[in-house]
């Protein structure tokens, strides 16, 4: 409270949680303390500072879980599977609520899996792409995941944090989702993955029931349409190019970990 009262932002991003799905069932409080209950702090913040910041909200595609509708849409209701989801739709209402109630600029933007050579390394698609440069380099044997048909909407991280600066810059504060519109399985990003290398998945990845969740959410790809009609945004890179961007970043990483010399492409 007292850092908004003395730096008076413009503008507040908050992307901090505890985002790790599998996780959230281990830790099922703290992730819910951090996730949930940090979104409701920065906002009676705002509110009692009455700084005149326009505040971003990052909502999730888990918030959809099993969803009754394809593909999910700002009206499409939330069916949250995890610790982690559930917490999320708490931050989601109490931004809307802030924002009739208090009239503060508060916007939710429900992005979908958006992925980058950033990702941590315990997400699935960081995890694919970080072992094909140690298989490929001859210093990892196995990969081991859990649920490989689980489908999801990924789409490239760089992109999608345009798309929040964009709703804060408008005349009204509301709600997007932000997605490809495209959704893969698991098993296609190991082959896009995998095959960009020259290498068969199936000769390395084996099933480790861990990494399976207590309740699975099997199928998320997002529509939107609202995104592109009122923020004038489009996804510009496809799936394919996302795997080989991150594959191409973690064998340039691995390389100066081996050697100590970067290797320079400027691609990302």
């Amino acid at each position: 409270m007292k850092l908004l009262y003395h730096q008076e932002p413009d503008e507040i991003y908050h992307f901090a949680a505890q985002s790790h799905v599998r996780v959230s069932f281990d830790i099922p409080e703290y992730t819910g303390d951090v996730t949930g209950l940090g979104t409701v702090r920065i906002l009676e913040a705002i509110r009692e500072t009455g700084v005149k910041a326009r505040f971003y909200q990052a909502s999730s595609s888990e918030m959809f879980g099993n969803a009754t509708e394809t593909p999910q849409r700002e009206t499409t209701p939330f069916r949250p599977a995890s610790p982690y989801a559930c917490a999320k739709v708490y931050s989601y209402w109490v931004c809307s609520n802030y924002r009739d109630a208090y009239g503060l600029f508060a916007c939710n933007g429900i992005l979908f899996n958006h992925e980058s050579p950033r990702r941590g390394e315990t997400f699935v698609t960081r995890k694919i792409t970080r072992a094909v440069a140690r298989i490929k380099a001859g210093i990892q044997d196995k990969l081991y995941l859990g649920n490989l048909d689980a489908k999801r909407d990924w789409g490239y991280a760089k992109e999608y944090v345009e798309t929040t600066w964009r709703m804060l810059q408008g005349e009204r504060a509301d709600d997007y989702v932000i997605a490809t519109g495209e959704s893969h399985s698991v098993k296609e990003f190991l082959d896009e993955a995998f095959g960009y290398v020259g290498l068969d998945w199936h000769d390395y990845v084996e099933i480790d029931k861990r990494y399976f969740r207590p309740l699975e959410v099997n199928h998320l790809i997002g529509d939107a349409s609202k995104a592109r009609r009122e923020l004038g945004w489009e996804p510009g890179t496809r799936f394919q190019d996302l795997v080989k961007l991150m594959v191409d970043a973690d064998r340039e990483m691995l390389e100066l970990e081996l050697t100590g010399k970067p290797v320079l492409t400027g691609k990302w």
